[in-house]
């Protein structure tokens, strides 16, 4: 999802600026909602650390290769989401984002507003998605198949959405761009189709080897209906 160096150049990178600020007062909504209904500010704190590692092993460990305008990953935005919760999972996404940019792709960095946008705006759509699509009473342990899927799909789909917009609004409407763009969304067919499976692997694992007890080291939402 790394929009590669020199699609949106000049001016027009401006509008970058606009959406990152945008995404950032998300995470930090999602944030404070953490900190008021989901274990204060400790929880966020550990959780946003946790959510940075494990953001910054899916970039540089996991299998990723590039396609087209950008590059598959495997992000595991929704698993983020279900164990840690938003505001955790987005601060870890954008500080991973920052760390691995800093460390091993400094050529990434003119381009972190749009990619912590492409990361950030998904999740946050996610997360109201997660309302509506699943039962308040029911914890995330017990999702179904389906409800990870949507989940998921929602997720990478709108990674490959802000991808899509990137590369058209920086470079045009030609048939090369076209098919650069194209390439890219089927690619990211594979990360759809494994994602609610590790989804589900992890929730299975959480739902076997922890208790229903409170921690402040994984979402509430985890084994516990919601609150309000």
């Amino acid at each position: 999802m790394h929009i590669e160096p020199g699609v949106v150049v000049g001016a027009k990178i401006v509008l970058s600026y606009a959406t990152a600020a945008a995404s950032f007062g998300l995470t930090a909504k999602m944030a404070v909602d953490t900190i008021r209904l989901d274990g204060g500010v400790a929880a966020l704190l550990g959780r946003s650390v946790a959510a940075t590692a494990l953001v910054f092993c899916f970039f540089e460990i996991f299998p990723h290769f590039p396609v087209g305008v950008s590059e598959v990953h495997f992000i595991l935005g929704s698993t983020l989401y279900l164990v840690l919760g938003a505001g955790p999972a987005a601060v870890g996404l954008a500080a991973g984002l920052l760390l691995q940019g800093l460390l091993f792709a400094p050529a990434d960095l003119p381009q972190y507003a749009i990619n912590v946008t492409t990361l950030i705006v998904p999740l946050w759509a996610i997360s109201l998605l997660a309302r509506r699509i699943i039962p308040a009473h029911t914890p995330y342990v017990d999702v179904s198949y389906r409800q990870v899927l949507a989940l998921s799909a929602t997720y990478q789909g709108g990674v490959v959405a802000w991808v899509a917009f990137w590369a058209f609004y920086g470079s045009g409407f030609g048939a090369e761009n076209l098919a650069s763009v194209g390439s890219f969304g089927v690619a990211y067919l594979s990360v759809i189709i494994l994602e609610p499976l590790a989804d589900l692997g992890v929730l299975a694992v959480a739902k076997a080897t922890a208790s229903r007890s409170s921690s402040p080291w994984v979402y509430n939402r985890l084994h516990h209906p919601a609150t309000t």
